[in-house]
């Protein structure tokens, strides 16, 4: 049984055979052109198939559709040629290219002032190598033999005005085709190109203005038919300017700013503690680019008793070691609750090992009074600094307290005590006129800090 070959299987070599019918020979090679048996006689390579396909000539008249316009050339794909059987182009002759000059007898300045994609036109073949030229320009019955309204897809008819010798029934809209002499059918057509002429001021105004004056839009009285336009919508999601959806704006007082947050506190978490106090309708803890939690979120809940009922329960919790706050989002600046700050005597305690907690430290204060609040600083990132602000009760304690702890060793630190004073600040809003605003003990904590890390340092490694 023969082997039946398909287009572009190699079924020789072009050393001691030559090319034959249905074969074509390519750097050294010679190449199935068709599907079909392969023979050979007298040294000629041919391809049989029992669907004969039509090979492209010089002279030949093909019909084909305009798929490709570049500013000075095209290219069209043949459909079929004119006074041959019935059959399809061989692969390698399937497209055929036209420069510009070819189009017509008058002066284009870009192809797609004479055709259009889409057209159907009839050429010459004046070249049948490697590449199909055609011709429609030296023959009247070569052009375009039909054409659609690029805005409305209606088929255009042939009719001069002016420059222009198409027009479009529907929407009106006229242009210029360089059409065959029996375009839509019809014989003299050819004559409408204005063959020689000069263009006139109208037209040179529209090539002037280039690709742009070209362009084509959709005619909205001709596609607008005046149903309701609905757009889909992914859920969640709004349609402001095509970019990303904004959340429906919640009613007065339901939504919360959560801020204090713990870096490493888990989503699901936080939703569990706010979901005790009512229905919540949106969610949402702010991550950086690196989808790291920034400490801070918001929550919406359905009504407004529900997010009164999650400040006064949440507010000033203590999460994972630090004190959350719960506000209202929406309240303006001088309605939002302040912190309050607790009352007695508010001492500054430094030197503190990292080690350590709030609670531990709390435990340490507590033998000396009757109640303690901690207050421990950390950086943007929430780790702990070496210092923190411990406030006891009774306020005539800060004395005695700082002179029998300051000094004293905790888990390991000697660790120093002193009262914290108030910040007194300028006109500038900087504490006690220095520059940045810092307190004294703020600044004591932050050369603290750095005495502490140049000690680290100083460490000789462990061999």
């Amino acid at each position: 049984m023969a082997t039946i070959v398909t287009p572009g299987t190699v079924v020789g070599s072009a050393d001691k055979k030559s090319p034959g019918q249905g074969t074509v020979e390519e750097n050294g090679n010679l190449i199935a052109l068709l599907t079909g048996v392969v023979s050979e006689i007298d040294g000629v390579v041919s391809v049989h198939t029992y669907n004969e396909m039509l090979r492209v000539q010089v002279g030949d008249t093909v019909i084909g559709e305009v798929v490709k316009l570049n500013e000075k050339s095209g290219e069209i794909r043949i459909l079929s040629v004119e006074g041959k059987p019935n059959r399809s182009v061989m692969a390698d002759q399937e497209y055929a290219q036209f420069h510009v000059t070819k189009i017509t007898d008058r002066f284009l300045h870009n192809t797609a002032d004479g055709l259009r994609r889409r057209d159907i036109v009839r050429a010459k073949v004046i070249e049948a190598g490697n590449v199909i030229r055609i011709d429609m320009r030296e023959d009247d019955d070569c052009g375009v033999l039909w054409a659609l309204c690029p805005s409305c897809g209606d088929t255009y008819e042939a009719e001069k005005e002016g420059d222009w010798n198409v027009v479009c029934r529907t929407n009106g809209e006229r242009s210029f085709r360089a059409l065959a002499d029996d375009f839509g059918g019809e014989s003299g057509k050819a004559a409408l190109n204005g063959a020689g002429k000069r263009w006139s001021g109208e037209a040179e105004a529209l090539f002037a203005k280039g690709s742009a004056g070209r362009a084509t839009y959709i005619a909205e009285d001709i596609r607008e038919d005046g149903r309701e336009r609905t757009y889909f919508r992914f859920e969640g999601e709004g349609g402001q300017g095509g970019g990303r959806g904004r959340r429906q704006k919640a009613a007065p007082g339901c939504r919360l700013f959560v801020g204090g947050l713990s870096r490493d506190i888990e989503e699901d978490d936080v939703r569990a503690m706010f979901k005790k106090h009512g229905k919540i309708t949106d969610f949402a803890l702010m991550r950086d680019d690196a989808g790291n939690l920034r400490g801070f979120g918001f929550i919406t809940y359905e009504s407004k008793n529900m997010a009164d009922a999650a400040i006064a329960d949440l507010n000033g919790q203590k999460i994972k070691g630090r004190r959350i706050g719960v506000r209202d989002a929406d309240a303006p600046r001088d309605e939002k609750p302040k912190r309050a700050r607790p009352e007695g005597a508010r001492l500054y305690v430094g030197n503190l090992p990292f080690k350590a907690s709030e609670d531990d430290l709390s435990a340490l204060f507590k033998d000396h009074c009757d109640k303690v609040h901690v207050q421990w600083a950390t950086d943007r990132s929430g780790r702990k600094k070496a210092f923190a602000f411990v406030t006891i009760q009774p306020e005539s304690k800060g004395e005695e307290v700082v002179g029998k702890l300051n000094g004293t060793d905790f888990m390991g630190r000697n660790i120093k005590v002193d009262v914290s004073k108030p910040q007194n600040r300028d006109r500038r809003g900087n504490s006690g006129g220095k520059p940045g605003g810092k307190s004294s003990r703020e600044l004591r904590a932050l050369a603290e800090e750095e005495e502490d890390a140049k000690k680290k340092k100083r460490r000789p490694r462990k061999e």
